[in-house]
């Protein structure tokens, strides 16, 4: 089993965070695939895909260029290995059991409701630190966060990395839309543990573009979506 990792960034002049990035996952054995600058996270992620020789049991890893692994080399294996699964489509370390009519997976009413898995370490920049934010106990979700994902090139090719038709931007929603085709083709997305930390705001819910395709989204899938789908 061999590991690739597509990496989206915007200069080739790496940040030390995209750099050391690129090191830890170099150190566990991971080939990395840097793709510069492209038109959309859609065409990044399938250029990358292309680039990598890869069997259908291989693992590609799809992830931000901001975050910072800490996760022990063996551990980090031990829980990606979980792709190989034949029965599993995505993994990653946040998402929810529960996907409502507003798609949006974070909803607080529903992490209220305990619908919601996993854990990530979010890096506030006017403190300093990174806090750390519990979900839910790992397990079985119908969607995951794009932060972090990881299949095999078998689920990727099957999901299929092109843009939606009806979707207008090219950077928003591919998290929703593949993790969610996968599931409604009847593969199983975990989440795992992993210690991540992730060096951003987050605040997607203020760009123009996230909403345009959140709605798009919406438009084109039967919500809610669920375990029992």
């Amino acid at each position: 089993m061999k590991i690739y990792s597509i990496i989206c960034t915007r200069d080739k002049n790496l940040t030390p965070l995209t750099s050391n990035l690129v090191h830890t996952l170099s150190s566990y054995g991971v080939e990395v695939k840097l793709l510069v600058n492209q038109k959309s996270i859609f065409e990044a992620y399938k250029k990358g895909l292309k680039s990598c020789n890869a069997n259908n049991n291989d693992i590609i890893i799809c992830c931000h260029d901001d975050l910072v692994l800490t996760s022990p080399k063996e551990q980090f294996i031990a829980s990606i290995a979980k792709c190989t699964d034949k029965e599993v489509g995505f993994i990653g370390p946040a998402g929810t059991t529960h996907l409502g009519e507003d798609a949006v997976w974070w909803n607080h009413d529903r992490w209220q409701a305990g619908y919601h898995r996993g854990f990530v370490r979010h890096y506030n920049m006017k403190d300093k630190e990174a806090h750390g934010t519990h979900y839910g106990p790992h397990g079985p979700v119908v969607v995951l966060d794009g932060l972090f994902l990881a299949a095999t090139k078998e689920v990727w090719e099957k999901v299929g990395l092109d843009k939606p038709t009806y979707y207008e931007g090219g950077w928003d929603f591919y998290d929703i839309h593949y993790t969610s085709r996968a599931h409604l083709l009847g593969l199983k997305n975990h989440t795992i543990a992993m210690e991540i930390v992730h060096y951003s705001a987050g605040d997607l819910a203020g760009r123009d573009s996230w909403h345009k395709n959140r709605e798009a989204f919406i438009a084109n899938t039967k919500l809610p979506l669920t375990l029992n789908d």
